[in-house]
């Protein structure tokens, strides 16, 4: 297998909320391009890892960003001992042999960018390597699947009409409290009265955005706390290294959490 070292190998643990596995699942067997829709850290990357591993095809993953050019998608011409060689880019590899292309946070890329993909994302199935002068039919096991968190997203940042319909999607939040806590303890290595804990914290961060907080405290902040708890730091400081300081600097909004983690503590 051409793309063997990004097969994942050992099952990355997911647990599940709804029915997401047996959509994707079906969205798969058709190739249905798919786009995952949540906030931050609930655990988007983790899923498609999942099924990546569940389906045994390889995964590449782009985290996209604004300077991103097409050529770090598609490929280039570089120079090498031996003169002027192309180099597949990461999606060129997906679609020539076959893998999951995850491109997560696509409107993070500029929007010539993600026009790219169109010609993937519909009967054609085909991706246009305009510098080398070819046409890349897709192997049949490719699939293309985007990501990003529409709380974050402006008129200025937002995926094009015409590309928005071009795929299904999955919608993703945070999972009920009593299922976030136990994910908490598995990822972390704390027990559930702890996760519960801080679940609870969470809850009350994420009833602050808008009102101070452009997002409440992620999964992946609460598997941090967690982490650091594990290592023998107070329940106390380890919110406040993984989770007050890295979700805001404002003074009043740090002291409203800090009473959270004090009330729930």
């Amino acid at each position: 297998m051409p793309l063997k070292e990004f097969l994942i190998t050992d099952e990355p643990y997911y647990k599940a909320v709804g029915s997401e596995i047996a959509h994707y699942r079906a969205a798969y067997a058709d190739r249905m391009p798919i786009v995952l829709k949540g906030p931050t850290g609930c655990g988007k990357t983790r899923f498609v890892e999942h099924m990546a591993w569940l389906l045994k095809t390889p995964m590449l993953t782009v985290s996209c960003h604004e300077d991103m050019t097409a050529s770090d998608l598609v490929g280039r011409f570089l120079l090498d001992a031996d003169g002027t060689i192309w180099h597949d880019g990461p999606l060129t590899l997906a679609v020539r042999h076959g893998a999951i292309c995850y491109l997560d946070e696509i409107v993070e890329a500029r929007q010539d960018t993600s026009v790219v993909i169109h010609s993937l994302t519909d009967y054609r199935r085909m991706l246009s390597l305009e510098k080398k002068n070819e046409v890349v039919k897709a192997h049949p096991d490719f699939h293309l699947v985007i990501s990003y968190n529409p709380g974050y997203q402006s008129v200025l940042k937002d995926l094009k009409e015409s590309t928005k319909q071009r795929f299904g999607a999955i919608n993703f939040s945070y999972p009920e409290p009593a299922v976030e806590a136990e994910i908490i303890a598995r990822e972390s290595g704390v027990d559930l009265e702890v996760g519960a804990k801080l679940v609870k914290i969470a809850e009350r961060s994420r009833n602050l955005k808008g009102h101070g907080l452009e997002e409440g405290c992620s999964t992946r902040m609460l598997i941090h706390v967690g982490k650091l708890i594990n290592r023998g730091i107070p329940l106390g400081e380890a919110c406040e290294i993984a989770l007050v300081l890295p979700l805001t600097d404002d003074l009043d909004i740090r002291r409203a959490l800090g009473a959270a983690i004090a009330a729930c503590a």
